[in-house]
């Protein structure tokens, strides 16, 4: 059996009199990578908030690794080992790519401001660390070559890569990846399913918010679905794709479109 590393149960965010997601349950077990899906506006994203940390649920628990952080702020989830991307890339689009994947390392860093100025052996040994870090992830994700680039300047599909870096550099045990398939042509979707299992492969576990379906059901081991906050189906992408409540509400319309 594997080994529970998320455990969501009842999880529920109103605002006002609109309940965006209600009484979600769900799990995510060691290297395993599962699916939230669902029609625009059916709470994924807020689910996906709420685990991350960067909103409150309303009701219901979030469990990870056996620990409560039901309400965790964000960078603490991000220190328990949980990082993310999100719908709309976020880079620092001035920087090198190489410097993106450095500011992801920050969970790393213990040498404090005092260190940075007078460069104490702790703070050297921590600069040749993330160096190696950068240059690890950059070489996983085939990017070596692009490293003293400018973030801006990259492909659309390898700035959504970039980001997936940047997560990555934290050295997360869940990494959530929100539609990162968006805008994509085929063959770069295509490289992402691979490289999603590459990740997978390396021991880290991954929740994934997608539209694209081919991308969904070539790498989840389990898919969740959602329609107006409220879970109407789970399990293997096979079940999934066949259950006639999933087909009416939201497959049937994604089939159309691939």
């Amino acid at each position: 059996m594997t080994a529970l590393l998320l455990d969501v149960r009842g999880l529920t965010r109103a605002f006002g009199g609109l309940i965006a997601a209600n009484n979600v349950d769900l799990t995510v077990g060691a290297r395993e990578v599962v699916g939230l899906i669902g029609p625009n506006g059916a709470g994924k994203t807020t689910v996906f908030n709420m685990i991350a940390g960067s909103m409150t649920p309303t009701a219901g628990t979030v469990r990870f690794m056996g620990e409560d952080c039901t309400g965790d702020p964000a960078h603490r989830m991000a220190q328990r080992g949980v990082a993310r991307t999100f719908q709309i890339t976020s880079l620092f689009p001035t920087l090198t790519v190489a410097e993106n994947v450095a500011v992801g390392t920050h969970r790393r860093k213990r040498s404090g401001w005092g260190g940075s100025i007078l460069r104490l052996p702790r703070f050297r040994r921590e600069e040749a660390e993330v160096r190696a870090k950068v240059a690890e992830v950059l070489e996983f994700l085939g990017m070596a070559r692009q490293s003293e680039m400018i973030a801006q300047t990259l492909p659309y599909g390898d700035q959504r890569k970039l980001e997936i870096a940047i997560a990555l550099a934290a050295e997360p045990a869940l990494l959530l990846l929100d539609e990162p398939a968006a805008g994509m042509n085929p063959d770069e979707a295509k490289r992402l399913t691979a490289m999603i299992g590459r990740i997978r492969d390396t021991g880290v576990s991954v929740l994934l918010v997608e539209h694209h379906m081919r991308v969904v059901m070539g790498i989840c081991d389990r898919i969740v679905v959602l329609n107006q906050g409220i879970k109407i189906a789970e399990g293997p992408p096979a079940a999934v794709a066949n259950d006639p409540t999933v087909i009416g509400v939201y497959l049937g319309r994604e089939a159309a479109r691939a």
